[in-house]
């Protein structure tokens, strides 16, 4: 029988990770906003000046993805049925401020511009801030009393297998572009440098680990966050791609294979998050 998901024997999602997604979901909000829709004025707006443009709308609607996840997952009441996100997150917030230091110099630190050089010291206090404070956080909310819940509708295999190969994919690719980004930087089917290279890559590894995790909840009720995650980074990169269609190098080869994965990430994304059709325990809007 499943146990609800507000009830004392189930570990519940505690109120101060609770309120760290909801600040992280407004956080990135901001930063997808900057690059998404100010893409051409990063220089001008941003951390560091990202270019060609179609990058800073990548990096934008990867952000943006990030909202539902993070939003879903703090609305949850147990920690079983939000957990599948945290150690993405924690991932991805980690390995930028890697990138950060490692290409300190391309950041707007020094700029005359107040601006642009607020948004770097903010952009370094945060990502100094986030990945420690989600850690904290993380190890007191499994330290918390309570189980989990009993799974309410386990994944088919084929799409666990799916979860598998994308995530496996993604993972692969994020980890070449974080590593060496001076070996893929070549057949990227778009100009890159190995700072936003890196940026890349932080995404992609840390979106590829929520397909292992959704891999090992196995209930569509646990990953609901990763699949609405999927779904808006797929839509999302669809229309950076409308926009930015001529930065792109469609005689790359990897330019289709780009394609293609999006294409493929969608659906999964969308069965992910809407597979269940009950309304799996949540806080009340």
């Amino acid at each position: 029988m499943t146990i609800p998901g507000g009830s004392p024997s189930v570990r519940r999602l505690t109120m101060p990770m609770r309120w760290l997604l909801y600040a992280a979901a407004a956080l990135v909000f901001l930063a997808g906003a900057q690059l998404f829709i100010l893409g051409e004025q990063t220089a001008t707006y941003f951390a560091w000046t990202v270019a060609p443009p179609f990058t800073a709308a990548f990096l934008g609607a990867a952000y943006w993805a990030a909202v539902p996840v993070e939003v879903i997952a703090a609305r949850q009441m147990s920690w079983a049925q939000a957990r599948a996100a945290i150690p993405g997150i924690w991932l991805f917030t980690a390995l930028t401020l890697v990138a950060t230091l490692l290409h300190f110099d391309r950041f707007h630190f020094s700029s005359p511009d107040p601006t642009p050089q607020a948004a770097a010291w903010l952009w370094l206090g945060i990502y100094i801030v986030v990945p420690v404070a989600m850690l904290l956080i993380a190890i007191l909310q499994t330290r918390g009393h309570g189980g989990d819940p009993d799974r309410v509708k386990t994944l088919p295999s084929w799409l666990r297998i799916a979860l598998i190969v994308v995530g496996g994919g993604m993972m692969a690719v994020g980890l070449v572009l974080f590593a060496t980004p001076f070996a893929i930087i070549p057949v990227w089917p778009w100009p890159l440098t190995p700072l936003t290279a890196r940026a890349i890559g932080a995404w992609f590894l840390g979106i590829g680990l929520g397909a292992f995790l959704a891999y090992r909840e196995n209930d569509f009720a646990r990953v609901r966050p990763v699949g609405a995650g999927y779904a808006f980074f797929a839509v999302l990169e669809f229309v950076a791609l409308a926009r930015y269609l001529g930065e792109v190098s469609w005689g790359n080869p990897a330019a289709w294979v780009y394609l293609a994965f999006l294409i493929v990430l969608l659906p999964i994304g969308l069965y992910l998050w809407l597979g269940f059709r009950e309304r799996p325990e949540s806080l009340p809007a």
